[in-house]
This record gives C-alpha cells, structure tokens and sequence, in this order.
C-alpha cells in the first residue's frame, strides 16, 4: 500500500489492506513513519524514531446505512502501552472527521486553524 501526505509518498510493503468489503469495510494496517514524512509535517527525528519504533496499528472503517442516512465509525486500534503514535493520533482523527462532516455538508473542508492545535506541543524540537 502506498501512502501520500503533504507531498510525501510512502511505499512499503509491510503497509497493507487487512480487510476490504466494498461499500461496507476497509481495515488496514498505519503508515510507516520516516525522516521525510517527520520533515515534511514538522515532527523532530526523536519523535519520528519513536513512532517508527513502535509496532504498526490498525485502522478500520466502518459503512452502515441507517435508513436514508449513513453511519461512519472509524476505529484505530493495536497501539503500544504508552504509543506515541497514539498521542498523535488523538489529534488528528477529530480534526479529519470533522473536515470530513464539513466536506460532505458543504462541499468545503474547515480553515485550517491559525493558532495551531495541542499536538504542536508534542512535535519535540
């Protein structure tokens, strides 16, 4: 599986489709965590050896249709006691959700948020 994230591209092959039922599910294993993806989002190399340390999660979506309406549920799970990637993680999938909602309502993601956001913190220097 390849992943692309502000003009990263990742291939690796440890990166995979676990599970995949059109229109229903879609399970597969996180990203790799490398030196030009931890450049390119603004992470230190200590935090970006951290993460990259640490066993890959899981991450599974979940489609129900519920009358004329449809429910998500995204779940990311198989973290490490104590995951880095965890903490950064919490950040990001609310913000994703909600440009997601945002998109779907309204044909625009939310504005990027001027001020940052907590996980700034958490980036190391």
């Amino acid at each position: 599986m390849t992943w692309e994230q502000d003009g990263v591209r990742i291939a690796d092959p440890a990166q995979v489709v676990l599970e995949a039922e059109p229109g229903r599910r879609l399970a597969y294993t996180w990203h790799t965590f490398t030196p030009e993806f931890g450049k390119a989002v603004g992470l230190s190399d200590d935090v970006v050896a951290k993460m990259a340390s640490e066993r890959r999660s899981k991450v599974t979506f979940e489609i129900e249709p519920i009358g004329r309406i449809v429910k998500l549920t995204v779940v990311h799970d198989d973290f490490e006691p104590g995951s880095t990637v965890l903490e950064m993680v919490n950040e990001g999938w609310p913000q994703f959700m909600s440009d997601l909602k945002t998109l779907l309502e309204t044909g625009d993601t939310l504005p990027a948020d001027p001020h940052g956001s907590r996980r700034d913190e958490n980036r190391g220097s």
